[in-house]
């Protein structure tokens, strides 16, 4: 591969008019300069588009769809414009620290590895400390993956020399577990640098604080998406939901 740059960011953005600021500030803060950011606004009805369009640094590429598509083809579309090694993504709400690439960048070299996610903070929208850091764990496998996924997005950096681009399946509200699924296949097992590199922004409002919702999509990942037996997939989505409520401390 022929790279123009060593890293791509990519981004989907709706309607974070409010959030996209304060990550496009963090992004600007990289200790870590060589990169391009591919930011994809799925047809935002708010000004989003704008404050984006207010910062003139070149390594920043705005694609602004004529339709909503949702996240999955959102990113899909800056993965086909990606040109750089290491693929990383941060959600339109959540901030790097100024190391975040750096750290993860030198990971992969050190190391040799195809890929890295981190620990990270989680707060609350106005970025108050909400729960306790989530600390991430190494040597995560696929089977491991399918009991609940501590790989979180915005940490993850992958390198496509070794496992190529790695498209985000169309799978509703759940394209971020199914991508990392299907990247779990090609490196084999995660690995973990257990630094707190991203801060988590918790939104009330999101979809993913609507439990039943998440419960019903979880289970058609399982079933539909992955094609497992219905009894296996009833298996996975309860341990999904325990590990969930462990997760956020609600057990």
């Amino acid at each position: 591969m022929n790279n123009l740059t060593s890293v791509s960011i990519i981004t989907a953005n709706f309607n974070s008019a409010n959030f996209i600021g304060d990550t496009i500030e963090s992004v600007l803060k990289q200790t870590y300069t060589d990169w391009e950011w591919i930011i994809i606004d799925d047809c935002s009805t708010d000004n989003s588009v704008e404050i984006i369009k207010k910062y003139t640094d070149s390594r920043i590429k705005l694609i602004v769809l004529e339709k909503n598509q949702g996240a999955a083809i959102a990113r899909n579309y800056g993965l086909k414009n990606a040109c750089g090694r290491y693929i990383a993504f941060i959600d339109s709400d959540d901030l790097w620290l100024p190391n975040a690439l750096e750290k993860r960048i030198n990971f992969l070299k050190q190391n040799n590895e195809k890929a890295v996610y981190t620990s990270y903070k989680r707060v609350d929208e106005n970025l108050n400390p909400c729960l306790a850091d989530f600390v991430a764990e190494d040597m995560v496998s696929y089977k491991r993956l399918l009991f609940n996924c501590p790989v979180f997005i915005s940490t993850l950096i992958y390198d496509s020399n070794k496992t190529g681009k790695i498209y985000f399946p169309d799978v509703h509200k759940r394209e971020d577990y199914a991508m990392i699924l299907n990247l779990s296949k090609v490196i084999g097992k995660f690995r973990a640098l257990n630094l707190p590199l991203v801060i988590y922004r918790i939104r009330q409002n999101s979809y993913s604080r609507n439990k039943w919702l998440m419960l019903k999509l979880q289970f058609l990942v399982y079933y539909k998406f992955l094609k497992l037996p219905l009894y296996k997939s009833l298996y996975y989505t309860t341990h999904w939901v325990i590990n969930g409520l462990k997760k956020y401390k609600l057990i």
